[in-house]
């Protein structure tokens, strides 16, 4: 039975490896994990209802599939109750064996992929927990708490580098979906071609390109949660789609004509106004109303200044262990001062930055002036940047009416240009400046027609 079994599924191209009897397979269990274990119920020795109880002590997820002649209604029961995954009865068809068999190994593999997607969670939110004890922080905690049991949607606003993902992470972990996936997609780091094939997959010869058939991450993170970042980049025919999920709770892969239905919480993200975006049909309506059921506003760094210190201290026990370096938390007045004063355009990833350069480059176990930045050191450059462009700004005369779209895009462009002017059309030292990072900027650039500095 055993030469039969391993003919069968080598030719079906999996590895097998053979136990002769019960002790064996648990020795076996016992150096390595496999996807499938077949086993006999009656074997000389301990028998394949105490093996199976011994695999199970081992590994609680393993694929039990135990084969027998006396299918009764006891056996299958005591089987199923110690652990088992199924029970094949003899004589079995070899294409019921291989059929099994895949069945199992698709369950082992979905849920190794469930516990890496666990683990890899739980990793970062305790390497990035939210650091904050200022009102408007304690206000989003309060929030977070309470969205979190409901499966109702979230959208999270606020600048770029507020810790929006952690949010997202803070409420999946409070919820009690917390063992299930959580699965971040940044809307924009995705070609647009590409990001229907990813939420949702597509199956062999859909497209070009489509060799095989690929599960899309809402079908991974089912039971879980999904954070849909940057969500104002969508386009308007997946916009139509993620709208009939959120309505559904369905969807159809690529090329598939059968809907998979899925329970997926989604938490969404954005940096852009979308209520603007809604008035200049660049986003859905209904599907703004239906991401905004319960709407989370993050504050910008500078609008909490007394949660830099706790930041900074946080950044630095993260860099001190990263980097087997022993700089002080404790941070001189003049420092502390410069950091708290600072405008913070790219806000708490910002300061992580400054915090990590300050930690690698510090010559001795304090951080000094010198270790940070130039811009922190000398803040009149951006100061002068902002002042400049407000000044401008405010010789619009809006009491006879103004294009507010139009003084916003003037507006950008005057600050772009200033940023360009003080970094000598340095993109990237200007978009550290502005906030931005350099790809953004440059999309700016080419979209406002913007000159390069010579």
């Amino acid at each position: 039975m055993r030469d039969v079994l391993e003919t069968i599924l080598s030719g079906a191209g999996y590895k097998v490896e053979l136990a002769k009897t019960g002790e064996e397979a648990i020795e076996a269990y016992a150096q390595k994990t496999f996807d499938v274990v077949l086993m006999d119920v009656s074997m000389p020795g301990i028998g394949g209802l105490t093996a199976l109880e011994e695999i199970i002590k081992m590994d609680s997820e393993a694929v039990v599939l135990m084969i027998t002649a006396y299918a009764t209604f006891d056996t299958a029961i005591s089987a199923w109750e110690k652990g088992a995954t199924g029970i094949i009865r003899k004589p079995f068809q070899n294409e019921q064996i291989v059929a099994r068999v895949a069945r199992g190994v698709k369950n082992r593999r979905n849920e190794e992929e469930r516990q890496t997607l666990r683990q890899a969670m739980t990793r970062s939110v305790k390497r990035d927990a939210i650091i904050g004890r200022s009102d408007k922080m304690e206000n989003v905690f309060r929030l977070v708490e309470r969205v979190a049991p409901a499966r109702s949607t979230v959208l999270i606003t606020g600048e770029s580098g507020t810790g929006k993902e952690l949010v997202a992470k803070a409420i999946h972990e409070a919820s009690p979906r917390a063992d299930n996936p959580f699965v971040a997609v940044n809307c924009s780091n995705i070609p647009s071609d590409l990001l229907e094939s990813e939420l949702f997959g597509h199956t062999r010869g859909a497209f070009t390109g489509a060799v095989a058939v690929k599960k899309g991450l809402f079908e991974v993170a089912d039971g879980g949660s999904i954070f849909l970042d940057e969500i104002g980049d969508l386009r308007p025919e997946t916009q139509v789609r993620l709208l009939r999920v959120i309505q559904e709770r369905e969807f159809t892969p690529i090329g598939e004509t059968t809907p998979t239905k899925v329970d997926v919480r989604i938490i969404a993200a954005t940096n852009v106004d979308l209520k603007d975006a809604v008035k200049t049909g660049v986003f859905r309506e209904d599907l703004y109303y239906r991401l905004s059921v319960v709407p989370i506003e993050l504050p910008s760094l500078r609008e909490r200044i007394e949660d830099v210190l706790p930041l900074a201290q946080h950044f630095i026990r993260k860099y001190n262990e990263e980097n087997a370096r022993v700089v002080s938390e404790n941070l001189s007045p003049e420092v502390l001062s410069l950091l708290e004063n600072y405008y913070y355009p790219g806000n708490v990833r910002e300061l992580e930055n400054i915090i990590e350069r300050a930690v690698v480059i510090a010559p001795t176990d304090e951080i000094t002036v010198e270790c940070l930045r130039p811009e922190v050191r000398q803040p009149e450059l951006l100061d002068k940047i902002m002042k400049d462009s407000e000044g401008s700004s405010n010789n619009t005369d809006v009491s006879r009416g103004v294009n507010f779209y139009d003084e916003v895009r003037r507006f950008e462009i005057d600050l772009i240009r200033r940023a360009l002017e003080q970094t000598g059309g340095h993109q990237s030292r200007a978009a550290r400046l502005l906030g931005l990072n350099a790809t953004t900027l440059n999309s700016k650039i080419k979209t406002y027609n913007i000159p390069a500095r010579n």
